[in-house]
């Protein structure tokens, strides 16, 4: 799939190129005074387009439009480059196409889903996706999308066949397990979300630890509330492990109980969320005073199911989540949770893909981006904040 909505007869090579040179070419960090030959790092740089929009023109391949055949024969002459068989080969190497893996849940239960439709809204994964899209497309690359199951880390199948389409692979979350990584990664550049920085590889994310310990404080110190639960997210998922992990060292210090596990774990979607709660209850089980969810879409589906059966949010349980997507603020019973940078991880990890991609070395291997406690009604603090006309009943 064509993430950038360009018109793919068009040459889709228009983007500024970064500051990153060939660290093997002389001259690749020079476009002033240096006597060193140009390269073809510095006509892309130049004429504003990327390395392989500078191959079309000087190969004559796929007829570039005349405005980018215009700049990059304008730069070629104002550099005097020249291209040799090495620089050739280089340039031809780039698909100037990024793929995209993204972890879903493949089946639900029809009986007990009450959004059958929530796989088809913008949320989380696809806001990321949006500002990955936004960066390659100045960057003239495309997106290759592909969906996997929670339980598919099969390096050897559709991840590794449509990492020979790309230049370069953004992964969600844990899609492979730390071996299959490690042999990918030498074949082409990495950059995970959610997942673990390696030697080989960069990780983004947003900053678990200081988000979920300011929302923890707030449920502990400042309701005061006893008892809690963590609701998690897909159960290896370094994100949902890291929260829980954060939430549990609290909980233990303020002397709270926290309750977690396989009967408290879902996987991400309101759908998750929701069945945790109804087994629950058709189980008799006494629910803790707060619930804090791995993320807002769970927390949606929890916050539905109380209502279903009766149980008032906050009043009887209070809720949170963690992520703040549009929806969040604009509930009946707006939700608490912490804001994350969401297209922001997307456009930074389009950003250290494409830095590793022309050759760089990221000046960090794990980059963390800040997050923010956002109190709204759901935790139990008073209304008036989050509401618009655009609210959604839930």
């Amino acid at each position: 799939m064509d993430g950038t909505g360009r018109d793919p007869a068009g040459d889709p090579g228009e983007g500024a190129m970064p500051g990153a040179d060939d660290p093997g070419a002389a001259g690749s960090g020079d476009m002033g005074g240096s006597s060193a030959a140009p390269t073809i790092y510095d006509v892309a740089r130049a004429a504003g387009v990327s390395i392989a929009s500078v191959s079309r023109v000087l190969n004559g391949q796929r007829n570039p439009r005349q405005e980018t055949r215009d700049r990059v024969l304008a730069a070629v002459a104002e550099l005097g480059f020249a291209p040799d068989g090495a620089a050739r080969a280089l340039s031809a190497r780039f698909k100037e196409v990024v793929g995209v893996i993204v972890r879903r849940p493949w089946r639900v239960d029809p009986d007990e889903d009450l959004f059958s439709a929530e796989a088809e809204s913008l949320q989380y994964p696809d806001l990321i996706n949006r500002g990955i899209e936004a960066a390659a497309q100045r960057r003239g690359f495309d997106l290759l999308i592909r969906s996997v199951g929670i339980e598919e880390h099969d390096a050897g199948g559709r991840t590794l066949a449509l990492a020979r389409k790309s230049d370069g692979l953004i992964l969600h979350d844990r899609v492979l397990e730390p071996d299959q990584m490690d042999r990918l990664s030498r074949q082409l550049p990495i950059v995970t979300l959610a997942g673990y920085a390696t030697s080989a590889t960069a990780n983004v994310h947003g900053d678990n630890r200081a988000g979920m310990q300011a929302l923890a404080r707030h449920l502990l110190r400042d309701h005061g509330y006893p008892t809690l639960a963590y609701l998690g997210g897909y159960a290896d998922s370094p994100d949902s492990i890291e929260r829980r992990e954060v939430l549990a060292a609290e909980a233990a210090e303020a002397g709270a109980r926290l309750e977690y596990g396989p009967e408290w774990q879902g996987y991400y979607f309101a759908s998750g969320g929701a069945k945790v709660i109804n087994r629950l209850i058709a189980a008799g089980r006494e629910l803790p005073r707060a619930i804090a969810c791995a993320n807002d879409q769970t927390a949606l589906g929890v916050m539905s199911a109380l209502r279903e059966h009766g149980v008032s949010v906050p009043g009887q349980v209070a809720v949170t989540g963690f992520d703040d997507i549009p929806l969040a603020r604009h509930l009946r019973t707006t939700l608490t949770t912490v804001r994350q940078p969401i297209r922001e991880m997307g456009r930074t990890a389009f950003e250290v893909l494409y830095s590793m991609i022309s050759g760089e070395r990221p000046p960090e291997r794990d980059i963390v981006l800040a997050t923010e406690l956002v109190r709204r009604e759901s935790c139990g603090c008073p209304a008036g904040t989050g509401i618009n006309e655009g609210e959604v009943w839930l």
